[in-house]
């Protein structure tokens, strides 16, 4: 199991859990969950696209998305695409500070 280097980093429970999301054309899309950050009330998830042709990390690819409802357990069930970029890249920031010794950034 990762850990993470920030307390404000929220790592999976176990490595490779999946999410499918729906997008607005109604196409099914494969997100690689690598962690929340907490930011003020909010959370941010952050994912890895995956197809059979494209594992994990292979696109160098990360999607943001913001946590907008949890589950009655308190995990996110819920989320949605942050749509003003330059606080995307600020959240963005963090993550990559939080996981430096997780994921290598370019």
């Amino acid at each position: 199991m990762r850990t993470g280097s920030a307390p404000n980093f929220c790592p999976p429970v176990e490595e490779g859990i999946v999410f499918t999301f729906e997008d607005e054309k109604g196409e099914h899309v494969d997100l690689e969950f690598l962690g929340l950050i907490l930011h003020g009330e909010a959370r941010y998830g952050f994912f890895f696209p995956i197809t059979e042709d494209a594992p994990a990390g292979s696109s160098g690819e990360v999607v943001m998305l913001e946590v907008t409802e949890l589950d009655e357990e308190g995990q996110p069930c819920e989320f949605e695409l942050v749509e003003d970029e330059n606080f995307a890249q600020e959240i963005y920031e963090e993550f990559k500070v939080a996981t430096k010794d997780l994921y290598d950034f370019e």
